[in-house]
C-alpha cells in the first residue's frame, strides 16, 4: 500500500513530490546552513543571560518584577543585536504592534513617510488612508509614500523628499503584504539606510519585519534600523507562542512603545505575564528550525506549481527575503480550492472547507486556510488571499516541513481534482 493513501493523495502527485525534492537539495542545504546559524544566536544569548527554570515563572495582576519577562526581552535584545526590546502578549499582533509604534513616535503635525509604497491593509485604517476616528490623522499625523520602482527604492525620489519636508518617522514594510511585489531584501534596507542618515540623521527608521526573521542571518537591527516590530504568531513564536508581539531598538524609542502599551511612568516595569513566559521562551528556541521548515515548505511548493504551469513569486532558486509563497491563479475558483486543500490537508479542522468572507481591517473578501493550533498562526501552514484579481495565494508557514509538504501535495490533488 502507498503510504499516501492514508491521506487520500494520488500518485500522481507523490511522484512529482519525490521528483522536486530530489532538485532541492542543494536549496535545502543552504536553508539548513542559516538553521544553524541563527539556532547559535539564540543558545548564545540564552547562555548570556543564564536563562534558568526561574524565568518561567508567571505575574498576575499588575507584574511588577516579573524577572522572566525582564530576561525575555534581553535575550531578544541580544539576538537583534539591539540597545532593548518589548515582548509583550498584550500586543495581540503584528499590526497592534505597528500601531502601538506609530502612536508612541509620532505627535500632531509630524509626518510619518513610507518609502515600500502603501502599507499593509489592516494599517490603512490605523494610519488614516481609510477614514477612522481613531486613526493618525485624526490626531494630526500627517502620512505620504513613495512607491517602489522595480521592486526596490526610489532613491532619487526619497532624497528629494528628504531635502524638502522635515520627516519624523520612515516606515519600510519587507514583507509584500497582499500586493505583487518582491519582498525587500537586507542588503536594499541598508542601502536606502545609509541615504536616510546622510540627509537626516535624526529621523527614525522603522522596519515591519513580520515573516521575515531568521531567514536570512541578520536582522534589520544590524544594518541600521532604529526600531524593528514583528509578531510572535509568525516566525519567532515558533508555533509555541499562543499570542504576542516584538518591538526591538534604541532605548529611548522603546521606552516611549512602552509607556504607550501600558501608560506614561510605568513603561516596562508592568505588564502581567499570566503564564506565558516559557511558552515564549520555547518559541523563540525552535524558531530557527521551524523557519527552515518554513522555508524548505515554500521553496518545495514553487517548483512543484511551477512545473504544473502556475506563475510563482519567488521562484524555487531565487533569493528568499520571507517565508511568503506566492502562487497566481488568475481565477476565483482556482484560488479556493488551492486554499480549501491546505485546509485539507492540515491537522486542525481539517473537515471544514473554508469559504471567502469579509474580515476586519479587510476591504476585499479574504479565503483563508489556516488548520492551525493557534487561531491566526502563519507560522504554521496557512494560505491566505484577498478574492480580487489577479488572485493570488499567500502561503506561508509549516511547523515541521513534512508536514508542510503534505499540505501542499493535499492542495495540489484538490486544485487538480475541481
Amino acid at each position: 500500500m502507498n503510504e499516501y493513501e492514508l491521506l487520500k493523495i494520488s500518485q500522481k502527485t507523490s511522484d512529482l513530490a519525490i521528483s522536486c525534492e530530489s532538485e532541492l537539495q542543494t536549496i535545502f542545504k543552504n536553508i539548513d546552513k542559516v538553521c544553524e546559524f541563527n539556532s547559535i544566536k539564540v543558545l548564545a544569548a540564552f547562555q548570556k543571560h543564564e536563562l534558568s527554570e526561574n524565568h518561567f515563572n508567571s505575574t498576575s495582576g499588575y507584574g511588577y518584577n516579573d524577572i522572566g519577562r525582564d530576561t525575555i526581552e534581553k535575550i531578544f535584545a541580544s539576538i537583534f543585536k539591539a540597545e532593548d526590546a518589548l515582548v509583550r502578549n498584550q500586543m495581540i499582533s503584528g499590526s497592534h504592534a505597528l500601531s502601538t509604534v506609530f502612536f508612541a513616535l509620532l505627535r500632531p503635525n509630524d509626518l510619518l513617510l513610507s518609502i515600500s509604497g502603501l502599507p499593509y491593509d489592516t494599517l490603512h485604517e490605523v494610519i488614516g488612508i481609510k477614514k477612522n476616528a481613531s486613526s493618525l490623522k485624526s490626531f494630526g499625523v500627517r502620512y505620504e509614500q513613495i512607491d517602489l520602482v522595480n521592486d526596490d527604492f526610489d532613491y532619487d525620489a526619497i532624497k528629494t523628499y528628504l531635502n524638502s519636508h522635515k520627516v519624523k518617522v520612515i516606515e519600510i514594510q519587507r514583507s509584500k503584504g497582499y500586493s505583487t511585489r518582491k519582498s525587500i531584501s537586507l542588503t536594499k534596507i541598508e542601502k536606502v539606510i545609509k541615504l536616510i542618515k546622510s540627509i537626516d540623521k535624526n529621523i527614525i527608521v522603522m522596519v515591519d519585519n513580520c515573516y521575515c526573521e531568521f531567514v536570512t542571518k541578520k536582522e534589520p537591527s544590524e544594518v541600521g534600523a532604529d526600531i524593528v516590530v514583528g509578531s510572535l504568531i509568525k516566525n519567532l513564536g515558533g508555533g509555541i507562542a499562543p499570542n504576542g508581539a516584538y518591538v526591538v531598538g534604541r532605548k529611548d524609542l522603546i521606552n516611549l512603545c512602552a509607556e504607550r502599551l501600558t501608560l506614561p511612568g510605568e513603561g516596562k516595569e508592568v505588564g502581567p505575564t499570566l503564564g506565558i513566559n516559557k511558552s515564549l521562551l520555547q518559541g523563540i528556541f525552535f524558531a530557527p528550525s521551524v523557519v527552515a521548515s518554513s522555508l524548505k515548505t515554500a521553496v518545495f511548493t514553487s517548483l512543484m506549481m511551477e512545473k504544473l504551469g502556475y506563475k510563482v513569486e519567488p521562484k524555487y532558486n531565487e533569493e528568499r527575503v520571507d517565508i511568503v509563497e506566492n502562487i497566481y491563479f488568475n481565477n476565483r475558483e482556482d484560488l479556493i480550492k488551492y486554499c480549501q486543500g491546505i485546509q485539507a490537508g492540515s491537522p486542525v479542522d481539517s473537515s471544514f472547507a473554508p469559504i471567502p468572507s469579509d474580515m476586519p481591517g479587510y476591504e476585499d473578501q479574504i479565503i483563508m486556510a489556516s488548520g492551525s493550533f493557534t487561531q491566526g498562526s502563519s507560522i504554521e501552514l496557512s494560505c491566505d488571499g484577498p478574492l480580487r484579481e489577479p488572485f493570488i495565494a499567500y502561503q506561508q508557514g509549516g511547523l515541521t516541513y513534512e508536514y508542510g509538504r503534505l499540505g501542499v501535495m493535499k492542495a495540489i490533488d484538490n486544485l487538480i481534482d475541481k
